[in-house]
């Protein structure tokens, strides 16, 4: 007796259904897709306890007569592909025909339907893979898909399920997703009779975003425009500025032809374009839509089709983390346009801005009516400390104030420094001064601005050090005195084979005897830092593999040792600036090419509109 059988149906199914439905919500998932594959511009999805107890979903799409409505309980029955060509450009969300056998035959189901040009429609139950019942009924054009007791007949699945919460969180997740990939459907979510989430129709994903993602601020568009895309290829989407992707934030959401995926190769490459705008720990937050060929990309991986392959995976990294760059290249010339432009009477600071910013040409700083500033790129510390007069305290009776703390008041008037008692203009910015020895303080058009001196700077020595690297031309500075330093066996080997790239970094160390090495040169930036401790930095930071890679001009190795330098060798806090200085620090702002966040992608500088501060005092609304 042959030992091998045929699985039955009802088995095929069941075993089906183990990798298609992992939980209720990859119910949601496919029910969902079948409902936007058909066209609805409505979908309701109704959620009882877990969502094992029940699951409806309710669509306003084409709707099927009695004889689909039979055969889409059928195993691999679908109108969706019709010759085998189609499996390697497949256009639809669902193509399989698996999802409703599947999902039948772990639970009680019932589907009512009806096409627009019938006048009923057609019920049917199904219990746990088994026709009960047929028959013709009354409703709405649509479908209504209802799901109870989902893995009753498979106790052991069903334990597997976690709490109540984290159950809904998922079906949260498959909801936003779904809403987010097709911004001009409609959706509802209620739990228990309960709203949790509603989306209105979208004429935009602008605004899909925003109310997904309850944002209201600043967006980084990556609207398609045509410059940087390639034939087939197109990227759009938005993402939150970096330093709002905090750990724990929103999480970048994914879409590849309208599709919700899971790709780490997206991930990354969003954060190649990011790269020295995150920081450490932070991830993108955001939804992505990347439009590629259907030929390009195969979904035919994964049962839940949440993962995808790339025909040439290598293209779509280097497209996206450009295109991502550019939208940076262009916020921070938006940025630049709100900060230093002339104001334009009857234009906001996005009208005044030019094309996204060229990385490689930075606009030319204005003339300025002051003293010559002291030359960036960094304040020698017997200018840095300069001491100013405290602020006068007002004493007559009209701007008397409170009494205090007399060391709190003392306090704060020995830490903001004034700018030569009076405001400075500074194309378009207005200086104000500088307090706690750390942050200038600048108004523009009512608003309210608070910048890091020493972020700042980093940025600045940061990309000139970036520069000279590219150019293999870090300016350098020959020590009147050379420093002898004592080096580890280790960090002496890898000077030796890394004789040519710290040179290329500004460093120059030769060998004096036994594992001491003399110091005769050092980068022009960094001169105000210790040179053995920079050298030693530079070693241990050298010492394993430097990568190259076509995507990332400087090896990331590299970077991190240009980040630490302009650390070390920007202004610090605590630094007193004169005037001169502030001011020279914000003309350097306005010639760089990226100026918004350190290397380490710490914002440099904070705005409040005046609405803002008048709530901070509670004078709002009066």
């Amino acid at each position: 007796m042959s030992r091998i059988r045929i699985l039955s149906e009802q088995l095929a199914n069941q075993i089906a259904a183990g990798e298609v439905v992992e939980r209720p919500a990859s119910v949601v998932k496919e029910l969902v897709e079948n409902s936007v594959d058909a066209g609805a511009s409505r979908i309701d999805i109704q959620v009882e306890g877990s969502g094992a107890g029940l699951l409806r979903i309710t669509d306003n799409g084409l709707g099927m007569d009695g004889d689909d409505v039979l055969l889409c309980i059928e195993r691999h029955a679908t109108s969706k592909l019709t010759h085998e060509e189609q499996l390697t450009a497949i256009a639809t969300l669902g193509f399989r025909g698996e999802a409703i056998p599947s999902i039948a035959s772990v639970s009680w189901m019932t589907i009512l339907s009806r096409p627009r040009e019938h006048e009923l429609g057609t019920r049917a139950e199904i219990r746990y893979g088994i026709l009960q019942a047929v028959h013709e009924d009354g409703c709405s054009r649509g479908t209504v898909i209802e799901i109870r007791h989902l893995f009753g007949n498979m106790p052991a699945r069903k334990k597997f399920l976690k709490s109540a919460r984290t159950e809904m969180h998922h079906i949260e997740e498959v909801v936003k997703n779904q809403a987010l990939a097709h911004p001009e459907t409609g959706f509802t979510l209620q739990v228990d009779g309960r709203v949790v989430l509603e989306y209105q129709p979208q004429a935009d994903l602008e605004s899909r975003v925003r109310e997904v993602f309850r944002y209201q601020s600043k967006l980084l568009p990556l609207q398609p425009d045509g410059e940087g895309d390639s034939g087939e290829m197109t990227l759009d989407g938005y993402l939150l500025l970096p330093e709002m992707a905090q750990t724990g934030s929103p999480r970048l959401r994914l879409l590849v032809n309208n599709r919700p995926v899971q790709d780490a190769m997206i991930r990354h490459a969003v954060g190649e374009g990011l790269q020295s705008f995150l920081m450490k720990g932070f991830q993108p937050a955001g939804a992505l839509l990347l439009t590629i060929g259907p030929e390009q990309v195969d979904v035919n991986v994964h049962p839940s089709k949440r993962e995808i392959r790339f025909r040439n995976s290598e293209a779509v990294h280097r497209f996206i983390a450009d295109r991502v760059a550019m939208a940076m290249g262009g916020y921070q010339q938006t940025l630049r346009t709100r900060l230093f432009a002339s104001p334009v009477p009857g234009k906001t600071a996005e009208e005044q801005g030019a094309p996204p910013y060229s990385q490689e040409a930075a606009p030319a700083p204005p003339v300025m009516n002051t003293a010559e500033p002291v030359a960036l790129p960094c304040f020698p510390p017997r200018l840095a400390m300069s001491s100013h007069a405290p602020l006068p305290v007002a004493s007559s009776p009209e701007s008397a104030v409170a009494p205090g703390p007399p060391s709190m008041i003392a306090d704060l008037c020995s830490s903001m420094a004034p700018v030569c008692g009076a405001v400075e203009d500074f194309s378009g910015l207005t200086l104000i001064g500088q307090l706690f020895s750390l942050y200038l303080l600048c108004e523009r058009d009512g608003d309210f601005m608070v910048i890091d001196q020493h972020a700042a700077h980093e940025r600045l020595l940061y990309g000139q050090l970036r520069q000279g690297y590219l150019a293999a031309k870090v300016p350098r500075q020959t020590l009147l005195f050379p420093v002898t330093v004592e080096l580890t066996p280790v960090q002496a080997e890898t000077l030796e084979q890394r004789q040519e790239l710290v040179a290329t970094l500004g460093l120059e160390a030769a060998f004096f005897g036994d594992t001491t090495y003399v110091i005769k040169s050092v980068p022009a930036v960094a001169s105000q830092v210790e040179p053995g401790s920079l050298l030693r930095e530079v070693l241990d930071g050298l010492r394993g593999p430097v990568s190259r890679d076509v995507s990332r001009p400087v090896p990331q190795a590299v970077d991190a040792l240009l980040a630490s330098m302009a650390c070390k060798a920007a202004v610090k806090a605590g630094n007193r600036l004169q005037p001169v200085e502030m001011l020279h620090l914000l003309q350097q702002m306005q010639a760089s090419a990226v100026f918004s966040h350190c290397p380490h992608g710490r914002p440099v500088l904070k705005t409040f509109s005046a609405q803002e501060v008048e709530k901070w005092f509670w004078r709002h609304g009066g």
